[in-house]
């Protein structure tokens, strides 16, 4: 198949791109580079810059031969949405509303969406089914929900075969594509800055939390287990799919289980062998005790389950990357 990855040149979607070219598909990628990097896009796929909310640009790059397109163009800073909304939901919900207009005049019916699990806010259990409800505590959140619910509509009212993927933290790499964001706000790459000297020490906000050791847990992904959960969304699609045309499906998609901050501290010193110094913080405001997905939906309809699930694994693969660069 040809497929549009809008996001390509991205830490996952950098990822998920290879993973399709190694499976015999011909890629384009759309990629303004304000996040991605252009030595993140394989060979062998054509890069097209630009923005995904101009209409322009989706002219030339959405055309009727392609036959699938992959979205995980987006603004993604939980902490940025809460202070600049308008930045989200102009890149977020209008540019996807751009895309799907483009997509439906070049006659594509097949679609997968790269959402999140931030569209649940605090949850009142876990792990989370696709069934909690959604109430999301960030505009970052709820611009991934609006989305969501503009595919719905959209598969019902013109035919579209879509599929929404949920997730929390994603880790680890492929090969040498890991992460590389600025700024950098994830847990485990910040870890790992300071265990390549890059910093002092890690601040740990919130050690009072109903947790087994204080601290907050979360659920991570590994990037190549997400990669292939768009392969699998990719096959779902389609007249002969698990989704048909004028179908939308979530998914949920979790490891399983979740990591404390303290188990990313202790892993990062277990691969690095360095100390990693901790700082002790105050709770972050809205950060929920306990953050994890259940994949039971996707394992049932798809078959898709997590291979690799160790966390001392996903840091090691990371920090790999570090190494490297």
């Amino acid at each position: 198949m040809r497929l549009l990855v809008t996001g390509g040149a991205g830490y996952i979607g950098s990822v998920v791109t290879t993973r399709l070219l190694d499976a015999g598909h011909e890629v384009v990628v759309l990629d303004d580079l304000s996040t991605g990097h252009r030595d993140a896009v394989p060979g062998a796929a054509t890069l097209q810059e630009g923005d995904v909310c101009d209409p322009d640009v989706l002219s030339r790059v959405v055309s009727a031969d392609l036959d699938d397109v992959v979205h995980l163009a987006a603004r993604s800073l939980v902490g940025e949405s809460v202070r600049h909304p308008e930045r989200y939901w102009s890149t977020n919900v209008c540019g996807t509303r751009a895309l799907l207009d483009a997509v439906r005049h070049a006659g594509i019916t097949r679609f997968v969406f790269s959402s999140s699990a931030a569209t649940y806010g605090e949850p009142e259990q876990v792990p989370i089914e696709e069934t909690a409800p959604t109430r999301p505590s960030s505009p970052y959140g709820a611009s991934k929900l609006a989305v969501d619910l503009m595919l719905g509509d959209e598969a019902r009212a013109h035919g579209l075969s879509a599929v929404s993927l949920r997730y929390f933290n994603v880790a680890g790499a492929l090969g040498d594509l890991g992460e590389r964001h600025d700024p950098e706000t994830h847990l485990i790459p910040n870890v790992l800055r300071v265990a390549a000297g890059q910093g002092p020490a890690v601040t740990v906000f919130g050690t009072d939390y109903p947790t087994p050791d204080g601290t907050a847990v979360r659920d991570y992904l590994h990037v190549d287990d997400l990669a292939t959960a768009h392969l699998l969304a990719l096959g779902a699609t389609g007249a002969c799919g698990r989704v048909g045309p004028g179908h939308h499906r979530v998914y949920n998609l979790g490891n399983g289980t979740g990591f404390s901050v303290r188990h990313v501290v202790s892993a990062a010193r277990e691969v690095t062998g360095h100390p990693v110094p901790v700082i002790e913080g105050p709770r972050r405001a809205g950060d929920p005790a306990v953050l994890v997905a259940s994949s039971r939906r996707i394992h049932e309809d798809l078959g898709w389950t997590p291979t690799r699930t160790r966390l001392v694994e996903m840091v090691a693969d990371a920090w790999r990357v570090v190494q490297n660069r």
